[in-house]
Formats: structure tokens, sequence, C-alpha cells
């Protein structure tokens, strides 16, 4: 038997592929009619937490942070069932994850922390990515279920907060990410490219190909031998300010940006490569 808590999107989702895998599948949520609705598919739901965890072997948890889950699993506690096993699919953050590993291990269950990037159609179709770290022989033990859960199953090793602080750091990539696409599309718009022309150009020259050797150049080359001088880097940089203003459309990073080159420059690191701008 397993527990779920938490039926938002992702949640509701991840019970329903449980269910039609087999499993017989307990649900919460705060906001009953949530936990009800799984009920056509075949979910157990309840009013009360305790009585949500209560016979589980494994509970799964997708709630807002820390506090949130800090506050269902203190009222889903007397119901637990002793072993029961605390799976959390929450972005926390790592000291919070920490703390629960061992709080929990002290009132006898273990609490396996294993944020994921997934989307609800990735928990419905069993796809996406999910990470985990700490305890080896309970991520042992956990592996198959958890795996069948996700198309990739990611172990970071034995650090019980190391999951929580990727997963933190993926999402801080994705944010920047995506805005900074914004600011593509926003600029293409400016000088008349249409989308299905970027879309072309980002299908073939992929910058993505290139992440992990713009990370180990930022990270341990010389900078001050450039592959793209910084005084370059800024001229583009006010073409693209230029382009944007003359169009009457606004960046939202790229100006934040031209100020960290300007920064730099001032230092005197003009001539030295681009990338130094995202050191501190």
């Amino acid at each position: 038997m397993k527990a779920f808590l938490g039926m938002g999107l992702l949640g509701s989702n991840f019970v329903k592929a449980m269910i039609k895998k087999g499993d017989s599948v307990q649900v919460w949520n705060r906001t009953f009619e949530r936990a009800k609705e799984l009920e056509k598919y075949g979910a157990r739901s309840f009013e009360n937490v305790a009585d949500a965890v209560r016979g589980a072997e494994t509970v799964h948890i997708t709630l807002k942070d820390d506090e949130s889950v800090n506050q269902v699993l203190a009222s889903a506690q007397p119901g637990l069932t002793p072993g029961a096993v605390i799976i959390d699919h929450t972005t926390t953050s790592a000291p919070g994850a920490v703390e629960r590993t061992e709080y929990w291990k002290k009132q006898g269950f273990a609490y396996q922390h294993a944020p994921v990037f997934m989307g609800p159609s990735n928990a419905l179709e069993s796809t996406g990515y999910m990470l985990v770290s700490g305890d080896q022989t309970l991520i042992g033990k956990l592996e198959a279920q958890l795996s069948a859960m996700t198309g990739k199953l990611m172990n970071f090793g034995p650090e019980a907060g190391r999951a929580a602080a990727l997963k933190l750091t993926g999402n801080c990539f994705l944010v920047g990410f995506t805005a900074a696409l914004g600011d593509a599309l926003t600029l293409a718009g400016s000088v008349g490219v249409p989308v299905s022309d970027l879309e072309t150009l980002f299908a073939t020259w992929n910058p993505a190909a290139s992440l992990t050797a713009r990370i180990n150049r930022i990270t341990q080359e010389d900078l001050t031998k450039p592959s793209w001088e910084l005084n370059m880097a800024r001229k583009d940089t006010q073409l693209f300010l230029n382009a944007a203003e003359k169009a009457k459309r606004n960046l939202a990073v790229i100006p934040a940006v031209a100020e960290r080159m300007d920064e730099w420059i001032k230092k005197g690191h003009g001539s030295e490569d681009w990338m130094r701008i995202v050191q501190n």
C-alpha cells in the first residue's frame, strides 16, 4: 500500500500512473475535493492526513516548500506505519532535507528526498528525471520503485542534501535560461526575424550542446586568453539594446548583463574572455 500527499498537477498524475501500474494508493490534499477526484481512477481519498497514511509502507509527498512538508508530516505522524518510508518529491532547501532526514530517522522512519525535473505529463507517462542522495542502502532498496516513476533516476551520492541543492541549482538555470530566451524572442521580433527562423537556427546550431564546455571554461580555464573578448561581447550587447529600443520593446535580462560587463571592463578586464562576467 502506498500513500500520496499533495494532489497538485504533479502529485495527481503520479497517482494515476501508480494506479495504472497496479498499485493501491491512498491520497490526501488540503482541499479534499482534489483528493476525492482521484477516486474515479481507483484511489482511496481521505480528509484526515493521518488516516491517509495509515497502513502505507511508503508515503510520497509533493507539496510547496519546507514549511508545508514539515506541517503535513507532523499531522500525518500519528497514522504512520512503523518502519514506513517517506519519499519527498518537493523542491525544498538543502538544509531542510538534511534536517528531515535526521529527524525522521530518530522517530523510527526513513525519509528520502527525491526531487524531480518533471512536468505533469512526465509524471503521468513516467518520464523525466528524479534526483536522490543520502543513505545508499535505503536508495538501493527504493531504486526499482523510484525508477518506475521516472525515465532517469540520478544518484548523487551519500550527502543527504545534495539532491535538494542540485534541484535548486537546476531550477536557477531554468529560470535564467527561460528569461534569456524571452529576450532572444524579443530581439528577434525587434529585427524582423520570424519565430520559425529562430527555431531553425537553434535546431541546427544548438547552444545547449556547449553547456558543459562552458562550465569547464568558466571554472577551470585561463580567461585571460579569450575566445570572445569582453569588449567585443559588450559591443554586440549594445546592438541588442539599440535594436530593442528602436522597436520600442523591452529586454528583461540583457540590460543587467550590460551593466555587469561595464563593471568588469571598468576593472580592466575588457581584453579578457567575456565569461569573466559570471565570476564573483
